[in-house]
């Protein structure tokens, strides 16, 4: 009989009470330093009743962040300001684990001092970046050195490692959405003709070293990784997407992770998918782990993943901004509350800590 969405589930080292995760949520309620404030603490806190929490997207180091008012590890400060938010979601019950991030080239040079981005290949992202200052036509980025590589490892090390010193759980390596790890998995944005380029073997080699060395920080128990499979992302897309992301999920799979997330989007927009035909069902046949699908669900639609036993949770996003009840609602079939896309980005409580929880 196949497990029901408020079972409980065991992620690694984390026990999960029930299978409605909360996939990462971009917020910008941090400071222009990128520290996290006081009113993260109680948005969190409002939302540990999911089976486990993913932050936010998290900066692991300045080259790496360039999204405004977004939260970091890479500073004592940050790591301090992070405490009472992993204190908060604790005392309330919940679980939550730190969503590692490196943007790549879709840093603006406004946040580097007018250095150029990174990225697999000297390429330019299209559509426009968000600045302090406003939308910017995203600019070009250089290729990543091999000789730079070490260094962007030692990164990802000491922020996973400032994520448990910070009180997580866990970390989730953000190897998704068209950020720098998937501008290095995909033929789109990655012509290198090195060892990180060429062949899928070599175009998994970044994502394989990057999780090697989170691994060494705080265990395969406590890593998980996002992957976005199948079509264009930010401008980053591959020819073979499914053969591709199958190669990922069976390199993976050897690390004994605690979970693997996949967001596979069904909707048109930022972020789309290129074809209807979802690789999640051919990773679940190669990936021996925990499998976690997100992206559209609803109640009944989760529910179906779980009994086809493509997934074993189901990671919810949008839904969660306007139901911090969202695991009780779905359980109990209560009508969910719409969000506000308005203040998805704004600085202030409203729309942030503002949604009330069923009656």
């Amino acid at each position: 009989m196949a497990p029901t969405l408020p079972d409980p589930i065991r992620l690694g080292a984390i026990e999960a009470p029930n299978r409605i995760l909360m996939a990462p949520l971009t917020r910008a309620r941090g400071t222009r330093e990128h520290v996290p404030t006081p009113i993260m603490a109680e948005y969190y806190r409002q939302r540990a009743g999911a089976g486990l929490i993913i932050s936010e997207a998290t900066g692991i180091s300045r080259q790496g962040l360039g999204w405004p008012y977004a939260p970091g590890l890479w500073t004592a400060e940050q790591v301090a300001a992070w405490r009472p938010v992993t204190a908060a979601v604790h005392e309330a019950g919940g679980r939550i684990v730190a969503q590692l991030w490196h943007m790549g080239r879709v840093v603006h040079p406004d946040f580097l001092g007018g250095a150029a981005p990174v990225s697999a290949s000297a390429t330019t992202a299209p559509a426009h970046a968000h600045t302090y200052e406003g939308k910017k036509p995203y600019e070009p980025a250089r290729a990543l050195r091999e000789d730079e590589v070490p260094s962007l490892l030692d990164d990802y090390r000491r922020a996973a490692a400032n994520a448990m010193d910070a009180g997580f759980d866990g970390v989730q390596v953000h190897a998704a959405n068209g950020y720098l790890i998937d501008q290095f998995l995909r033929d789109g944005s990655n012509r290198r003709e090195d060892g990180y380029g060429g062949a899928i073997a070599n175009r998994l080699r970044l994502l394989r070293e990057v999780t090697a060395a989170v691994v060494e920080a705080v265990g395969a128990d406590r890593t998980a990784v996002r992957l976005s499979p199948n079509g264009e992302t930010q401008g980053v897309d591959d020819s073979h997407p499914r053969e591709l992301f199958v190669a990922a999920a069976r390199a993976l799979s050897s690390f004994r992770l605690a979970f693997l997330e996949l967001r596979e989007p069904t909707f048109t927009g930022t972020f789309r998918q290129a074809s209807t035909e979802p690789v999640a069902p051919a990773i679940r046949a190669v990936y021996d782990g925990v499998l976690v699908l997100n992206s559209d669900y609803v109640g009944a639609t989760a529910q179906a993943q779980l009994d086809s036993g493509t997934a074993d949770a189901i990671a919810f996003g949008r839904p969660f901004i306007g139901n911090p009840d969202l695991p009780r609602r779905l359980e109990e079939g209560l009508p969910l509350a719409d969000d506000d896309m308005a203040t998805w980005y704004t600085q202030g409580v409203e729309g942030y800590t503002d949604y009330p929880a069923a009656a």
